[in-house]
Formats: structure tokens, sequence, C-alpha cells
């Protein structure tokens, strides 16, 4: 993951965002209910916690002892120990089907955007709105780009829009992101 991403504003937490693919499906795992800066803080937090992040040292972890982990304060999300324990569940996802390399999700045999979206949309905790932003987020963000992504991500994968995640970049698009999701809102 060769781009640097600037989600959070914290220089930190998006260097692990972008170094760590599981990293980062961790905090689209955790965008939910919280501001998404705060849900791809996530990993940082657990990374500090864990004296580093480590899909393969959360998988192999006590449930327990790492729910004990994510809530304390501050806690990983809101609802700390549930999403703690998703996020547990999917380490151990990307442990026994990926071998711990959540990359693979969308590298493995060359597949096209359909085949990603279908294999996003098999992990745990991922429905197919949030297996559409991270598609879109990869392709827009880190050049992951199989063919018919766009297609594949829907209206998350139009260019310059501002509907999620996958179109922040700075403090600006931030706030543009925020203001679609508040007059979308106010459509409903």
């Amino acid at each position: 993951m060769p781009a640097t991403l600037r989600l959070t504003g914290d220089a930190e937490t998006d260097e692990l965002l972008s170094r760590d693919p599981f990293a980062l499906l961790t905090g689209m795992l955790l965008d939910q209910q919280i501001a998404m800066e705060v849900a791809f803080a996530g990993p940082r937090k657990i990374a500090d916690r864990m004296a580093g992040f480590s899909v393969t040292k959360i998988a192999e972890s006590d449930e327990d002892e790492f729910v004990e982990l994510c809530v304390r304060k501050p806690a990983i999300h809101r609802y700390g120990a549930s999403m703690a324990r998703r996020v547990h569940t999917l380490a151990r996802y990307v442990v026994d089907n990926y071998d711990g390399a959540a990359e693979r999700i969308w590298r493995e045999g060359d597949p096209d955007g359909a085949e990603v979206l279908k294999r996003l949309k098999s992990l745990p905790g991922f429905g197919d709105q949030k297996a559409r932003i991270f598609l879109a987020l990869l392709g827009k963000q880190l050049g992951v780009r199989p063919a018919g992504w766009r297609e594949a991500a829907g209206s998350y994968g139009e260019a310059d829009s501002h509907r999620s995640i996958a179109d922040v970049t700075d403090a600006e698009t931030l706030a543009k992101v925020r203001e679609f999701k508040k007059a979308a809102k106010a459509a409903k």
C-alpha cells in the first residue's frame, strides 16, 4: 500500500493505516455510529495497547482479554465491547482465509472489481455498503483499481464525489463529506 492516507488528521495513525492493510480494514469495520476519523483511529489505539498492530496477534489473543484492552479509556469505539469482538472475529477470518495477509482480499488471483466486492462482502462485519465504500477507498486513494472497480463500488466510486471516507484526503474534504452526509440525512 504505497500511498499515504490522510483520514484521521493524525500523522502516526494515518501512517499505520497506509502501511497495514488489516489496520485499514479494521478502521472501516469500526466506521459506524461514530465520527469517521475516530473510527479509523481505532487501530492505532489497539496498536498502542498491544505494543504494535498485528492481525495474527489479535486473532490469537484471548477474546475476553482483547475486549478488555479495547474498552479501556479511550475506548476504540462508543460500543467498545461489541466492536472489539467484531475486530477479533475479522482478524480470525483474515488469518484463517488469507493467511493474515489482508491485501490478498483484493490482490489474490488478479480479481476484477466485482470479485473484490464479493470478497469484501464476505468479511465479518462488512455489508454491501461498507464493502463498496472500502472498494472505493482502495481505488481512489491506494491505486487498487481492478477492472470494473468503479462500477462495483457504485456511487462511492464516482470521481470527484464527497460521499464517504473514500473521498477524505484532508480537513476540507472531510468537511465536504460531512456536508454530503448531513444533506442526505435531511433528504430522508
